[in-house]
């Protein structure tokens, strides 16, 4: 059976807390300069953009202040033109537009009472 929704905020709730225990007191330049740190944090956002995409549109209708669109576009271009990501696009987004999908799914998951 594939995941539901309920699953898929779990795994944005669990993967955008890994992305900020990987990046937590860490500048920029740590994080550029560290390859394992840098690839580790893009298959975490392989996994949230993953997910993020698999929530019904009704869903996202709901939220217009995350980038949903960005966030397809970005798991696009990890699966198929990986050699283009870099430190500065990854850092953009995990400064950017994870905390707001975090918050989206923590107050999903409450609200549903999980």
């Amino acid at each position: 059976m594939p995941p539901s929704v309920e699953d898929r905020y779990q795994d944005i709730l669990r993967t955008t807390t890994k992305i900020e225990t990987l990046v937590e007191g860490r500048s920029f330049d740590e994080f550029s300069s560290d390859d394992m740190r840098h690839l580790a944090t893009e298959r975490l956002l392989e996994i949230v953009c993953e997910a993020a995409l698999k929530l019904p549109d009704s869903i996202k209708q709901q939220a217009p202040h995350i980038n949903w669109r960005g966030m397809n576009n970005f798991a696009s271009l990890l699966r198929h033109a990986y050699h283009s990501t870099d430190a500065d696009k990854v850092w953009e987004i995990i400064q950017n537009d994870i905390p707001p999908l975090k918050s989206f799914a923590e107050q999903r998951i409450r609200a549903a009472g999980k």
